[in-house]
């Protein structure tokens, strides 16, 4: 079957073929009538458009960039795969593609930055992970350039962002381990120059606080986002004489660590152990245990972001798209009551607490 073209479907319509690629862009100087008249027979006949021919004429590359994390193993990591998906689904939508960027090092990501957005291949920016300060935010809100934060830098203010509340998140973990008799709950966390992990240390002190456990730095470890930093630092934590009785995690990579640090002393995460993650990657539903988690699910998150830079890149104001979420609390088998509490349970009740 031949390809059907403009010059076919305004043809098709006796319309301009000016007024039908109007239309089919959705500008606003075209009836919603014309525009809807349009679109239906455009569906009809099967009408694709050549991206090639439209970016030409409207001067707008029709691609967005993500930065990745410096990290080199960050592409192979859940977090940014789910993000990923969910960004490049947004995009799909209107036959926008989707450029990843990996700077190679954190000093080389402003230079690479201020290249992309000279090189005219995008028309607007993805980045994660902000630091505190961070001087990416500083130099995109200069140029005007369209962009997106997933997460946001201590100061929030003159752009646009989602994220999700770590600090409430954290907190409510360490609630629930309090109401689940737990005293000693130690801490796995990330280095602080990023502000989701100064995030997620404040809602674990504020957490202890809510229930007048005393802060005691002995049992926090600073580790890497990955299994093998949750490893290291749960083993560790576990090593004290007094160890604790539940840990949670920065992350969910960070807390199957956790996982195999635990089994490795002879222990059952879940039972001498309880272990919380955060982020809600698939992943954690097939740990051994399966891991209970603090969920941002990221695919809805990526999508979020991309429908949200779209609307930027379309005229929005950048200050009008800023959105803070709950992670909720979702339980699997890595939590549970302390031994100490198990053992004064009656033993008909056990199974169910497990």
């Amino acid at each position: 079957m031949p390809r059907v073209g403009l010059k076919d479907l305004a043809k098709h319509l006796g319309l301009a073929e000016g007024t039908v690629s109007r239309a089919m862009n959705n500008y606003p100087d075209i009836s919603l009538a014309t525009r809807d008249k349009v679109q239906k027979a455009a569906a009809a006949l099967g009408y694709k458009p050549n991206n090639t021919a439209r970016r030409l004429a409207t001067g707008r590359a029709e691609a967005v960039a993500y930065m990745m994390p410096t990290s080199r193993s960050a592409i192979s990591t859940p977090f940014v795969s789910e993000l990923l998906q969910g960004l490049g689904d947004a995009l799909a939508k209107r036959a926008w593609d989707l450029l990843v960027v990996q700077p190679q090092t954190a000093e080389d990501e402003l230079d690479t930055l201020r290249k992309l957005v000279a090189s005219g291949k995008v028309s607007g920016v993805v980045l994660s992970r902000p630091a505190k300060t961070d001087n990416r935010i500083e130099y995109l809100k200069a140029s005007g350039f369209p962009f997106i934060v997933h997460g946001r830098a201590k100061d929030a203010r003159g752009y646009a962002w989602y994220d999700v509340d770590g600090q409430a998140a954290f907190a409510d973990a360490l609630d629930h381990l309090a109401a689940l008799g737990h005293r000693r709950i130690g801490f796995i966390g990330a280095p602080s120059y990023q502000n989701f992990a100064q995030d997620r240390f404040e809602g674990y002190k504020a957490g202890l606080a809510n229930n007048d456990f005393a802060f005691d730095p002995e049992l926090v470890s600073i580790a890497e986002l990955t299994d093998e930093g949750g490893e290291r630092a749960a083993s560790d934590l576990l090593a004290a004489d007094v160890p604790p009785t539940a840990l949670l995690c920065v992350n969910d990579v960070q807390a199957i660590g956790a996982l195999a640090a635990i089994r490795a002393k002879g222990w059952v995460p879940g039972e001498d152990v309880s272990v919380i993650g955060y982020d809600g990657v698939w992943m954690g539903r097939h740990a051994n245990p399966p891991l209970t988690t603090m969920a941002q699910p990221q695919s809805h998150s990526g999508r979020q972001l991309g429908d949200m830079l779209l609307s930027i890149i379309d005229g929005g104001d950048p200050t009008s798209f800023q959105v803070l979420r709950r992670a909720e609390l979702v339980r699997r088998k890595s939590d549970g009551p302390p031994r100490a509490v198990i053992s004064t349970i009656p033993t008909t009740s056990r199974e169910r607490v497990k």
